[in-house]
C-alpha cells in the first residue's frame, strides 16, 4: 500500500506536528480512533527509489516517533519527521512524500520535490494538489501492460442510478417530469435511443469498437445539430427533455466522469510503473558506487560475479591473496541490503569437522536448548525464510572457505541446495530457542565462498566446483599501477543500502527461470568440443554444469545486452569448464594443448604463439584469440605443469 500526500504549510511551521486525516490514518496507520494508544511509537525509514537521487546519501535514516489522535478529526505524530523535512531535505511547501507501508508501525518514505521529473505525474494523483489519495496493490496495477477500461457495461442501468441521485441537487426531472417512476425514466430513454439511432445508427447507451472520447465528442456533435429526426423528437417534448437528459449536464457528465475516471486510474498506473521501475537493477549503478567507496573493480569482472549469484546462489571466488575477493562479496551485500541482517561474513576456521560451526547443535545437557552459532550463520537463513523477507537477497559469505575441508562442514548445504529438500536441525515439533525443528531452502539466500591457496588449505572436490561458478580474480601490471598512483582506504559508508530498493528484482532475475530465445548453436558446439577433450582426463561436465552454462549465459545477456558471444562463451568455459582441470605434467598438458587450440582462431600456431612464447603475451585484444580469458588460463597451467610437474586451476 502507498500513501501519496502533498506537503502543506502547517507541515513545516514552527510548533506543529504532522497531521493525518481520518482516511490515511484508519487506512494507511490502521488508526484506531475508537481506543486510540496515546504512547503508540511509529518508525519511518527514508528509502529513496531514484539511484540518482541527490538525497541518496540520506537513504537509510530512520526517525522513530509518536502517533496520537486529535480527537475524532485526525492524528498527528510529533515533530522529527518534520525537522528531517525540513532541516536534511529542505522541502518546500507542494513538495511531495510517497509512503510505503512495509509492516505493523514500520513505513518507508520518499521525498518528490517540485524539481524532479516524476513530479508532475504524482501531482496528477494528487488531482487538485490539496489532498491525499490512497493507492492500493499499487505493484499489481503497475504489473498490468493494460490500461484501465472504465465500466461500460449496463450504461443504460449505470446512468439511472447516477441520474436519480442527481435528482434535487443539480435537477429536478425525475421527481417532477417522471413522478420518481423509473420505469417511465427507463421508457423514455429507450425511445429516445431508438430514434437516435434511426438517425445516426449508433446507439446512446452502447459503446463499441470506439474509446469512450471519441464517443463524447460524437454525442456532443450530433446533438449540436438543430435540424433531424431526433431534433423533432426531442422538440415534441417538454423543454427538449431527451436532449437536456441526454446533454451535457447529465449523461454527457456522467460519461465525462466515467473520462475522468480512466484518465486518474491510467495515470496512477503510470506512475506506479514509473515508481516500480525506479526499482528495477542496473549494474552500473553499482560499479559507479564501488568507485565512489574507493573499489577498484573491471566492470567485467563485476557483471561476471552477479551474473554467476543470478544463474546459481553459490559462487566461489579464487585468486591471489588481497586481491578483493571478499571485499566485493562484502560490497555487494551491503549495497542492496537493506540493513546487517541480510549479511554475514564468517571466517572458516581451520578445526571444522562438521556443520555445528553453521547450523549449531542441541544442547547434549539440556535437550531443550539449542545452540546458535556466534558468527550469525543459522540467524541469517532463520530471517532469509521468513514469508515477510522473501523478497530480500540474504548473503552468507564464508571468508577462507577451504582453510578446512569444505565437504565435510558444508554437506549439508551442498545438498539441499540441488534437491531443495528442508534442512533438518532438530527432532523436536516445537522450536528450541526460536530455532524451527527443519527450515526450507531459501530462495533469497546467496552463498559465496573466498577461496586462497596455500600449505594451510586444502583443494575442492568436483562435487564442490561442479555446484559453483568459480571466479578468479587476478592483478595485472595495470591494474596495480593505478592503484599506486591515488592508494586510498576503502569507504564502505557510501555503499550501505545504496541499491536496497533493487533487491526484489535482483531476486526476480535470480528466480526466473525463462529467457527470450536466443541463437546457441555457437555456444553448444563449443561445449561439445570442450567435452570430448576434458573427458580425456576425467573433468567432463554432465547435465547440470550444461544447464547452468546456458543460465549463465542467458543471465550475462540480461545484464549487458551489449556483451559480444565470445565473451559471453569465454566467461562460461573460465567459470565452469576449467575449475576441475588438475594432474600432472603428463596427463595434463596434451590436453591443454587441444583445448588452447579451440580458443584461437584456425591456423593459429598455439604452441609458438601461446604455450611456449617466453614473451609478454597480450590476450585481450589480439585478433587471433577468441577466449582471451580462457587462453590466459590455460596457458598459465600450461607453464605451471612444465615448470612443476603438476598444475591445477586453482593458483596460490
Amino acid at each position: 500500500m502507498i500513501y501519496i500526500r502533498n506537503i502543506f504549510k502547517q507541515d513545516l511551521r514552527d510548533g506543529k506536528q504532522i497531521a493525518f486525516t481520518k482516511e490515511p490514518s484508519n487506512i494507511f496507520f490502521k488508526f484506531n480512533y475508537n481506543t486510540p494508544d496515546p504512547y503508540r511509537q511509529i518508525t519511518f525509514e527514508f528509502k529513496v527509489q531514484n539511484p540518482k537521487s541527490p538525497f541518496i546519501s540520506k537513504s537509510g535514516i530512520k526517525i522513530t516517533t509518536r502517533l496520537y489522535a486529535n480527537p475524532d478529526t485526525e492524528s498527528r505524530i510529533d515533530g522529527e519527521l518534520k525537522q528531517f523535512l525540513r532541516n536534511d531535505l529542505k522541502a518546500n511547501i507542494d513538495d511531495i512524500i510517497v509512503f510505503k507501508y512495509k509492516k505493523e508501525d514500520f513505513f518507508e518514505f520518499d521525498f518528490i520535490p517540485k524539481s524532479f521529473d516524476t513530479y508532475k505525474s504524482f501531482k496528477d494523483i494528487l488531482k487538485h494538489g490539496n489532498h491525499e489519495i490512497i493507492i492500493n496493490d499499487i505493484a499489481k496495477k503497475a504489473d498490468s501492460s493494460e490500461d484501465f477500461i472504465p465500466n461500460l457495461t449496463n450504461l443504460k442501468k449505470q446512468f439511472i442510478e447516477w441520474f436519480i441521485k442527481k435528482d434535487g441537487i443539480s435537477h429536478n426531472y425525475f421527481s417532477g417530469q417522471f413522478s420518481s417512476s423509473r420505469e417511465r425514466l427507463l421508457s423514455e430513454l429507450e425511445k429516445a435511443e431508438e430514434v437516435y439511432q434511426q438517425e445516426f445508427d449508433s446507439k446512446i447507451f452502447e459503446i463499441n469498437e470506439i474509446n469512450l472520447e471519441s464517443f463524447i465528442k460524437e454525442l456532443e456533435d450530433n446533438l449540436s445539430l438543430k435540424e433531424g429526426m431526433f431534433y423533432e423528437y426531442s422538440a415534441g417534448k417538454s423543454n427538449h427533455r431527451p436532449r437536456a437528459i441526454i446533454g451535457n449536464k447529465n449523461y454527457i457528465k456522467f460519461l465525462n466522469e466515467k473520462l475522468e475516471e480512466e484518465k486518474t486510474s491510467n495515470s496512477q498506473s503510470q506512475i506506479a510503473n514509473s515508481y516500480i521501475e525506479q526499482f528495477k537493477f542496473e549494474i552500473s549503478t553499482f560499479q559507479q558506487a564501488c568507485q565512489t567507496a574507493n573499489l577498484s573493480y573491471n566492470p567485467e569482472l563485476i557483471t561476471r560475479y552477479i551474473a554467476s549469484l543470478t544463474t546459481k546462489p553459490f559462487v566461489l571466488l579464487s585468486g591471489l591473496s588481497g586481491s578483493g575477493k571478499t571485499k566485493l562479496a562484502q560490497a555487494f551485500a551491503q549495497w542492496i541490503a537493506e540493513d546487517k541482517t541480510q549479511y554475514c561474513i564468517v571466517p572458516v576456521g581451520a578445526d571444522w569437522t562438521n556443520r555445528e560451526p553453521l547450523l549449531g547443535y542441541v544442547n547434549a545437557l539440556n535437550d531443550d536448548e539449542y545452540i546458535l552459532p556466534e558468527n550469525g550463520a543459522l540467524k541469517l537463513l532463520i530471517e532469509a525464510n521468513k514469508e515477510e523477507n522473501k523478497n530480500k537477497p540474504y548473503f552468507l559469505i564464508l571468508d577462507e572457505m577451504n582453510l578446512s575441508h569444505v565437504e565435510r562442514y558444508f554437506a549439508d548445504f551442498l545438498s539441499v541446495m540441488e534437491s531443495k529438500d528442508i534442512l533438518k536441525l532438530h527432532s523436536s515439533e516445537n522450536n528450541k530457542n526460536n530455532v524451527p525443528s527443519q527450515l526450507d531452502w531459501p530462495s533469497n539466500l546467496f552463498i559465496v565462498g573466498t577461496v586462497n591457496i596455500d600449505e594451510t588449505t586444502y583443494m575442492f572436490s568436483p562435487k564442490v566446483l561442479d555446484r559453483a561458478n568459480v571466479i578468479e580474480f587476478r592483478v595485472n601490471r595495470d591494474d596495480i599501477a593505478a592503484f599506486l598512483k591515488a592508494p586510498n582506504d576503502i569507504d564502505f559508508s557510501k555503499l550501505n543500502n545504496k541499491g536496497a530498493a533493487m533487491g526484489e528484482d535482483f531476486i526476480s532475475i535470480a528466480s526466473n527461470k525463462d529467457f527470450l530465445k536466443t541463437d546457441t548453436t555457437e555456444l553448444n558446439k563449443n561445449l561439445v568440443l570442450f567435452f570430448k577433450e576434458l573427458k580425456k582426463t576425467g573433468a567432463e561436465f554432465g547435465y547440470r554444469s550444461a544447464t547452468e552454462i546456458h543460465r549463465l549465459y542467458n543471465q550475462l545477456t540480461t545484464l549487458d545486452n551489449t556483451m559480444h558471444e565470445d565473451t559471453k562463451i569465454d566467461i562460461a568455459i573460465m567459470q565452469k569448464l576449467l575449475p576441475k582441470l588438475h594432474g600432472s605434467r603428463r596427463k595434463l598438458c596434451p590436453i591443454l594443448e587441444v583445448l588452447a587450440s579451440l580458443c584461437v582462431e584456425e591456423k593459429t600456431d598455439v604452441s609458438k604463439d601461446f604455450l611456449n612464447n617466453k614473451e609478454t603475451i597480450v590476450f585481450k585484444g589480439n585478433e587471433k584469440v577468441l577466449y582471451p580469458l580462457s587462453l590466459e588460463k590455460i596457458t598459465r597451467m600450461y607453464k605451471g605443469a612444465l615448470d612443476n610437474g603438476f598444475a591445477s586451476y586453482a593458483e596460490a
